[in-house]
């Protein structure tokens, strides 16, 4: 009996599928009220409404967390169904450093905290601003969410390579900006750290204007590094987007089998 009661409870927690009612509709229970929470947050901004229907707000992420708190601890008692071939301890360990775990985790620890240790306002208001991390619970739910995942996860080499040349550059060249305009401009350039700040706007082509090399050297660097990111900042976006046309190009495939001969052969859809 208790076995049948934890493995319906997995099958409902779990992403439905097609034909399991009660799991669809727990699916659509934690999607509307994570995006309920996400509305709550943005109206909870303006100062009027946060004074006037402050109980409500209250009541409201009272109601949510004890919801998000009551489906993290049963998908930690059911954790030993997702990990079969581990021990129930190993699999709830394993289970709590799962991306998804840990995000259920930030999406209600915000509540807790200050009950148990006493912070400084300022870091209260920091903490509650992690209740965003409630609408990246809708990854477990969205397919889009998952492919998206699973590319970044797919070309995770290639895009921490671009990522590193990309900061050796920009360290490169906020250090020989740094020594070019120093003397000319110290209270723009006053250290490296600044002429990072330089680096990263003409690398990315924003461009702010709000520090700028005055030097004929300075300029003739910042017309480098801005024709160089023209290329090297599309590079991640070229490689995300080759990922994805790989994984939606795979996903149109399937396996049909011959009625004639019985072998299988792939069959775009």
């Amino acid at each position: 009996m208790y076995k049948k009661i934890k493995s319906k409870i997995f099958k409902i927690i779990e992403p439905a599928e097609k034909a399991d009612i009660s799991s669809l509709i727990f699916d659509g229970f934690i999607i509307s009220l994570i995006i309920l929470n996400v509305l709550a947050i943005i109206l909870e901004s303006y100062q009027v409404l946060s004074d006037k229907y402050y109980s409500y707000f209250r009541l409201f992420e009272i109601i949510s967390v004890t919801i998000f708190t009551i489906e993290y601890l049963l998908r930690l008692w059911t954790a030993d169904l997702k990990f079969i071939k581990e021990n129930k301890i190993i699999s709830r360990l394993l289970y709590l450093i799962t991306p998804l775990a840990i995000i259920d985790l930030l999406a209600i620890l915000p509540f807790y905290l200050p009950l148990i240790i006493p912070f400084d306002l300022r870091f209260l208001r920091i903490l509650r601003l992690i209740r965003i991390f409630r609408l990246f619970k809708i990854q477990r739910y969205s397919k889009s969410l998952k492919l998206i995942t699973k590319v970044l996860n797919d070309k995770k080499e290639e895009l921490f390579v671009t990522v590193f040349i990309t900061f050796l550059l920009l360290l490169i060249a906020s250090t020989i900006m740094f020594y070019i305009e120093h003397d000319v401009q110290p209270e723009n350039f006053p250290n490296i750290f600044s002429s990072f700040w330089w680096a990263v706007a003409t690398l990315t082509t924003v461009g702010y204007g709000d520090i700028y090399p005055i030097t004929g050297w300075g300029k003739f660097l910042s017309g480098i590094i801005a024709l160089l990111g023209i290329g090297l900042v599309a590079l991640p976006t070229g490689i995300i987007s080759s990922g994805f046309m790989k994984e939606i190009h795979k996903n149109k495939k399937k396996e049909c089998k011959c009625p004639k001969c019985g072998s299988i052969f792939i069959e775009e859809e």
